[in-house]
């Protein structure tokens, strides 16, 4: 699919000017009544927050009626599943549902994830217009078309709701390959995300030690490190988008990878497990690398995630599994841990050529390295592993360059189709805005904007080059918000007395207490700035607005919401009733048992009602989901980890299911982790190293409009090294 642009739109589109279309070809899968799976490849409409379904193209074939109709609804859920077999085929698979009946789902599926996205973000794109109805609709007509929202399982006959996030297949015999999109307003970025960098603080120090084959080799020189070796990574630039270089790089096809990988070049895939996740075998002959030694093979896993900007991220271990055994004839290798970050760059003015910036970073314990980048003649390390994981970025960029099929992959635009006018469809009118995060143009060099993880306050934590981060932020730094005026300035203040309000996790004395947790400031996070919708400018975050009084770590065996109302509960106590206003920020983590970490925040006035605070406590939950953050940050911890984690603020109600309940003097946000297997994915790996990790964590509200501006922190919270085993079990 390749980005056009809408010129000529408005005469052809008449009075339909500025409702959005998409269309393509997709696989419908499911199970049928009698129990047998089906794949069906069909025909899909989406516009303004109509959808249709049809056997064939209708732009081809007016006067064909669809098998399918209806409407989107505000409550829809969209699921990335992640890759599956299907038909013998890899096809990447999305989940659909209404969070109100989650026991009827539907799925479709695609030939790659970038087609996979492109449909979840046209859904999503409906399901705003239906929320934007919700709170607009006066009229019978309506109402009407909230009644007919598409039944997920119902039977052909009936109104069903194909309201998730679906994607563009793979030209099968004459159905074409066009997604189409009739409103370039929101999709005037193909970047459509929140500035370039994290939103903390890096603390590595990279430094360019080599060049080679277009690429820059940098090493880590600075002497905060979690492991032992040099952190070394690769980085270039691509001429292609993250979606196409990621597939290419996923790919495990023997004649491909011979093209550009001189290590992997033999792979097979052993097993693939929940869409994110798979163990793949491979063999390579040492004499391209060394002489005079046996054949060897390895055995890796590989776990990737796709952020909300678009940035994939690939973790690489190695690995054993059960049907790889030991071969007779070959030496088992240890490939050596790293990862992957694929990132979008913006297109330069008046270029329509998409690029991106990918990263490999790999851990190197080899007394030959330090020969290597300080020598310009050949060494041992050129023949070896580490040398040739490190050459897979340079053959990637030089394969892709190769084959310029590759460079476009967006989407197409077309104007309106006689057949498919204004009546077979309600009209609505158009949001503001598609992304949640406004598109920011780079201000800082390439080397800069893919670090991996950020530091918190500089007073409280002893975190060495802190200083050098914060400098080479300067740019984006500025004085920290004001946010007194989100509470009620009017109402006398009152002293939280915190000595009575314990959780089950205590409060840390110092640094470097285990198993608790402590306040950091607000400094370590980057949040918008008065300015940024005028130029994407961040500002340092200041003193949260509201106070962390005490943290739960529950153990539990479902996830629990509505916690707050149990009858042990802090805020059910005389000295919870007392205080003006409580935030509970309930994580569910589902593992084996499931846990709950249960923040409580209170403010010392009661909020205000004019306030940014009061419209999000008093909206509905699809302003909500669209509007709470989270930035994470691995202070500590292995460098895997913290990739695996990064450091961008989230829109938790689009990645995860979010619950909101308000009462009396509290208002709660329940977050269930385990409603998206990429975040289960995330958290199961942090649950592996938690006992050795410092997180912060930092919540808050987004700000969209120039009056909510400057962003301010709700609160923040530090992890350190939690053991599961210190979990209570809830009511104990």
């Amino acid at each position: 699919m390749e980005a056009a642009s809408s010129s000529g739109e408005g005469s052809e589109r008449g009075e339909d000017k500025g409702i959005f279309q998409y269309f393509g070809w997709v696989y419908h899968i499911g199970v049928n009544s009698v129990g047998r799976e089906y794949c069906h490849l069909r025909f899909l409409l989406v516009r303004g927050k109509c959808v249709a379904m049809y056997k064939r193209d209708p732009h081809q074939n007016p006067d064909i009626k669809p098998i399918r109709q209806g409407v989107i609804g505000a409550t829809l859920v969209v699921e990335d599943l992640g890759c599956r077999k299907v038909n013998n085929g890899d096809l990447y698979v999305v989940r659909f549902y209404s969070r109100q009946e989650e026991g009827r789902k539907g799925e479709i599926a695609c030939a790659t994830a970038e087609e996979a996205q492109r449909w979840m973000e046209a859904f999503l794109h409906a399901r705003q217009q239906a929320e934007h109805d919700l709170l607009t609709e006066s009229d019978s007509k309506d109402k009407l078309m909230h009644e007919m929202e598409i039944d997920l399982q119902g039977n052909r006959h009936k109104m069903k709701r194909y309201a998730s996030g679906l994607k563009k297949l793979k030209k099968i015999g004459q159905g074409p390959e066009t997604l189409l999109r009739l409103s370039s307003k929101f999709f005037g970025n193909s970047d459509g995300f929140e500035g370039e960098t994290g939103d903390v603080f890096d603390i590595h120090q990279w430094k360019c030690v080599r060049t080679m084959s277009g690429i820059r080799i940098f090493e880590d020189v600075s002497d905060h490190k979690s492991g032992k070796g040099a952190l070394v990574k690769s980085v270039g630039v691509i001429d292609a988008p993250a979606d196409s270089v990621f597939e290419v790089f996923l790919n495990t096809e023997r004649q491909k990878r011979y093209e550009w990988d001189m290590l992997m070049g033999d792979l097979e895939l052993v097993e693939t497990y929940d869409g994110h996740y798979d163990v793949v075998y491979g063999t390579y002959d040492p004499k391209y690398l060394t002489r005079w030694h046996s054949k060897r093979d390895f055995i890796f896993s590989r776990q990737w995630f796709r952020a909300q900007d678009g940035t994939y991220t690939i973790l690489q271990f190695p690995s054993i599994h059960k049907k790889k055994p030991p071969r007779s004839g070959y030496r088992r290798t240890k490939i050596n841990p790293s990862t992957w970050e694929i990132r979008n760059l913006n297109t330069p003015m008046g270029s329509d050529r998409p690029r991106c910036l990918v990263s490999h970073t790999l851990e190197i314990n080899s007394a030959s390295w330090y020969r290597w980048k300080n020598s310009q003649q050949c060494t041992k390390f050129e023949k070896s592993v580490p040398y040739a994981l490190l050459c897979q970025v340079a053959g990637l960029k030089e394969y892709i360059g190769a084959n310029p099929i590759m460079l476009h992959h967006g989407v197409r635009s077309h104007s309106s189709h006689p057949s498919l006018t204004s009546s077979d469809f309600a009209d609505q009118e158009i949001q503001d805005e598609f992304y949640d995060a406004i598109a920011a143009e780079s201000i800082s060099s390439d080397d800069d904007t893919d670090d991996d993880k950020g530091s918190d306050q500089d007073h409280k934590v002893k975190l060495k080059n802190v200083s050098w981060a914060m400098s080479n932020m300067a740019l984006k730094i500025g004085a920290a918000p004001n946010a007194s005026k989100e509470l009620d300035l009017d109402a006398s203040s009152i002293t939280i007395d915190v000595s009575g309000m314990n959780g089950s996790l205590r409060r840390g004395e110092n640094d470097k207490d285990t198993d608790c947790w402590t306040c950091p400031s607000g400094e370590g996070f980057m949040i918008r700035g008065k300015n940024y919708l005028k130029d994407n400018s961040k500002v340092t975050g200041g003193d949260p607005l509201l106070k962390l009084i005490a943290v739960d770590w529950l153990k539990v065996d479902k996830a629990a919401d509505r916690i707050a109302l149990h009858h042990r509960n802090l805020v059910q106590t005389e000295a919870g009733k007392s205080l003006p206003f409580i935030l509970v920020f309930n994580l569910q983590v589902p593992a084996k048992p499931n846990y709950s970490l249960v923040l409580y925040y209170a403010s010392d006035r009661p909020v205000n009602k004019d306030s940014l605070l009061a419209k999000f406590l008093d909206g509905d939950d699809a302003f909500r989901d669209t509007r709470f953050k989270l930035i994470p940050s691995i202070v500590e911890g292995y460098w895997m980890v913290k990739r695996a984690v990064g450091t961008k603020a989230c829109l938790l109600g689009k990645a995860v299911t979010c619950k909101y309940f308000k009462q009396d003097n509290f208002f709660e946000i329940d977050v269930d982790i385990g409603s998206s297997s990429v975040a289960r994915s995330v958290i199961g790996l942090v649950l592996g190293y938690v006992t050795s990790l410092v997180v912060d964590l930092a919540i808050l509200i987004e700000a969209k409009e120039e009056s909510e501006l400057p962003e301010y922190l709700l609160g923040t919270v530090r992890l350190n090294r939690l053991k599961p085993e210190s979990a209570m079990p809830l009511g104990a």
